[in-house]
């Protein structure tokens, strides 16, 4: 009997001790974490910045500050253009925030021609228009009759025009400047043909015609570049080199958008000045 009161007695000291442990864990059970916050910053949506471009080099140098963008708390989308016409029309239409194509004369005409109302905010590089072989590779000695593909709008069919003249092939009237086309050709010692297309479509003719005179764009896209493949080019020094750099343009009332300024400020780094150097060895040029 006295055994079976010990091992009663033993249960209930048992019962209690292990009571006592799980209270203890429950009380020192450490209490739930809440669920991590996120930064702000990655849950902030990025703002758009949309900019109409040409391959190349327009959107490959876009391509290079897409990263210092985003870290601003932009995204940059690049959409790809191959003429010179769109890409403004789509600015002016609102559809698109920017574009980076083209020189001031050019944009100056697109806006006289087509009533739009499209401005530069900055100059970022230069290219080089050049002369380049076809069927011919000699300038010094030129076939008679010879035809030469040049681009039809009218400030680079000029500026086309213009290379030539300074090169003694032709002689453009006095007083034509920036609106030249062949039809202003006074003096044309070697019977040239001038084929006037659309810049894009002038270096798909160079197996065709004995010359084409190139966009830098254009030029690259082709597979040229300007400072070794050129029998002729705009030198650097040039007076073209600032009439014709290449500028990023908004539509007018634009201008002073948060974006576009870190859009300007990004394109002009020394970062991409660097890109441009390295990468196309003379064939664009970065503007100060």
């Amino acid at each position: 009997m006295k055994n079976i009161k010990k091992l009663f007695l033993l249960l209930v000291v048992a019962a209690l001790a292990l009571g006592a442990a799980g209270c203890q864990k429950k009380e020192e059970a450490p209490a739930e974490k809440p669920a991590a916050e996120t930064p702000a910053a990655d849950t902030a949506e990025l703002k758009k910045i949309t900019v109409a471009a040409t391959a190349v080099p327009h959107a490959e140098i876009l391509e290079q500050v897409k990263e210092d963008l985003k870290a601003e708390g932009y995204e940059l989308e690049i959409v790809v253009f191959s003429d010179y016409v769109q890409p403004n029309l789509v600015v002016e239409a609102g559809d698109i925030d920017a574009n980076f194509f083209q020189h001031k004369p050019y944009l100056d005409d697109f806006n006289k021609e087509n009533k739009t109302n499209i401005v530069p905010v900055a100059v970022v590089h230069y290219e080089p228009l050049g002369i380049y072989p076809g069927k011919s590779n000699d300038l010094s000695n030129i076939p008679d009759g010879a035809s030469i593909a040049v681009p039809n709008d009218t400030t680079n069919e000029a500026r086309a025009l213009l290379l030539l003249e300074a090169n003694g092939l032709i002689k453009v009237k006095e007083g034509a400047g920036l609106s030249a086309t062949k039809k202003d050709i006074v003096e044309n010692p070697h019977n040239l043909e001038i084929v006037e297309l659309e810049a894009a479509q002038v270096a798909r003719v160079a197996g065709e015609t004995d010359f084409v005179v190139l966009n830098g764009n254009y030029a690259l896209d082709a597979g040229f570049n300007v400072a070794t493949d050129a029998l002729a080019k705009e030198e650097q020094d040039s007076e073209a080199a600032q009439v014709y750099a290449n500028i990023l343009c908004v539509k007018a009332g634009n201008e002073e958008k948060e974006e576009i300024k870190a859009l300007i400020d990004a394109l002009k780094s020394d970062k991409i000045k660097s890109y441009i150097a390295e990468t196309y060895q003379g064939a664009v040029i970065a503007m100060d």
